[in-house]
């Protein structure tokens, strides 16, 4: 394998410069995932994404060197689960490019002298594998070096049907010959992608949205099947304040998830549709809404920043109803939990927020972005002002919207301005937005006086 680990660390950068050229809209971020077998110390290796080639290059020279093994076969299934598990897939057009040159173990896959006949030692199947790359959203394909994998991409074909497998075999190649292969099969596997996904969508995007505000008959609809994906409750300010906490793959919690969807949904806005659903994963039976971005692009990372906007507004908002009930103040301000929803059907993979169905009261926006207040109510620009402040400056939780009851403020969809303009998306205004949407609106009253908040007069 050396010779084709010293092909792909040579061919990255004509890689990476032939997609800026060609294709300049697509970013490459590139991770490495080497695996040995079961007897080797240093089984398995990993390289997190990066988009720096340079990086990518560096770690394949000082850090890969193709040694070890005992009999034949590898731990290839070993490998391919770490690929999937390990590394942190955040974006939504996901390429698992595999170079191997001999098969997993078992008898299933080929006759060679194998220590493990009877398949992984630790209980990986193919199926299971494949069901892994389904699941997350990953086009594979692989780059063959020898007939010994055969068998290998025979079984594999037969789960997860057919997929690209690229003649990498070197004989008689010299090394420039086999970096350009190399090079043609990571570029095609890119462009070949890319072109599934984007005509996916565009199929997807003509279809016409009729919309319905009728709830379905909920017999008559399937059950289907996804994941759910939301964050660990943060702990403190900081926390709150380290972006690195949300990009942390153990603060992020999975789930199996089963639902029911209505076919047409009932509401939409400038950024999403909203569907009526059921979730119907325990016994007892709920009400939920099904949201997805009318913009399909970058899905999953604009779900991602929904649902951390959403996790540190419901974070916040505990600790402002601590603090107003303290001073008894009874009313309480309230975020919905929402959730990312990822569902795979074959390659496709489709990225919903989950949240729970407001009670039959009148949804409201009480707030907007830019500053303007639609409908004042002076817990909810008291609230607005502890973020401010129990953040020390770092951001303000705005854009308030859902449903008023006798006790609570009920919301959902905050936006958030904050200094840091890298976090919280296109509703994320920055420093001018605290100071100009919010600072300059603001009005202490005796509920901001209540809670010890220092006077915005002050503050600006």
């Amino acid at each position: 394998m050396g010779s084709y680990i010293a092909a792909a660390k040579d061919c990255i950068q004509q890689v990476v410069e032939h997609m800026e050229r060609t294709n300049p809209n697509i970013k490459l971020w590139i991770g490495f995932c080497g695996y040995r077998d079961h007897c080797d110390s240093n089984r398995l290796q990993i390289f997190d994404f990066t988009d720096s080639h340079l990086e990518f290059k560096r770690y394949l020279t000082d850090e890969v060197i193709a040694d070890g093994g005992g009999d034949a076969p590898e731990d290839v299934l070993g490998g391919l689960d770490a690929a999937i598990n390990n590394l942190s897939w955040r974006h939504s057009t996901r390429i698992l490019f595999h170079l191997g040159d001999c098969p997993p173990h078992g008898r299933r896959f080929s006759r060679l002298k194998d220590d493990y006949p009877k398949g992984d030692p630790n209980g990986l199947t193919a199926e299971s594998v494949i069901s892994g790359i389904r699941s997350s959203g990953i086009h594979y394909y692989f780059g063959k070096i020898t007939n010994k994998t055969d068998e290998m991409v025979r079984v594999f074909r037969g789960i997860m049907g057919k997929f690209l497998v690229f003649d990498l075999t070197s004989e008689g190649l010299d090394p420039e010959e086999l970096v350009a292969k190399v090079f043609e099969s990571i570029c095609s596997s890119i462009t070949t992608t890319v072109t599934i996904t984007s005509t996916m969508e565009k199929t997807r995007q003509r279809k016409m949205l009729e919309k319905d505000s009728r709830e379905p008959d909920w017999n008559m609809l399937p059950v289907k099947n996804g994941e759910l994906l939301y964050y660990r409750l943060p702990g403190t300010l900081t926390d709150i304040k380290d972006p690195r906490y949300f990009k942390r793959r153990s603060n992020l919690i999975l789930r199996k998830f089963s639902y029911k969807h209505a076919p047409k949904p009932f509401s939409s806005g400038a950024e999403r549709y909203a569907y009526f659903a059921l979730d119907v994963t325990q016994e007892l039976i709920e009400k939920i809404v099904i949201k997805e971005r009318i913009e399909k692009a970058n899905s999953f990372e604009r779900c991602l920043e929904a649902i951390e906007s959403s996790t540190i507004s419901y974070f916040l908002s505990k600790e402002f109803n601590s603090a107003t009930a303290r001073v008894g103040i009874n009313k309480e301000v309230n975020f919905l939990k929402v959730q990312i929803m990822r569902r795979t059907a074959g390659f496709s993979t489709r990225y919903y927020t989950i949240e729970p169905k407001f009670c039959d009261a009148e949804f409201k926006r009480f707030n907007v972005n830019n500053g303007v207040i639609k409908e004042y109510h002076s817990i909810l620009e008291a609230f607005a002002h502890f973020t401010y402040e129990y953040t020390n400056g770092y951001l303000v939780v705005y854009d308030l919207q859902g449903v008023e009851l006798t006790d609570e403020f009920l919301l959902t969809d905050p936006a958030i301005h904050c200094k840091d303009r890298l976090r919280f998306g296109r509703t994320n205004l920055g420093k001018r937005g605290i100071e100009e949407c919010f600072l300059a609106n603001h009005k202490c009253d005796s509920i901001c006086r209540k809670l010890g908040l220092s006077e915005i007069s002050r503050l600006n």
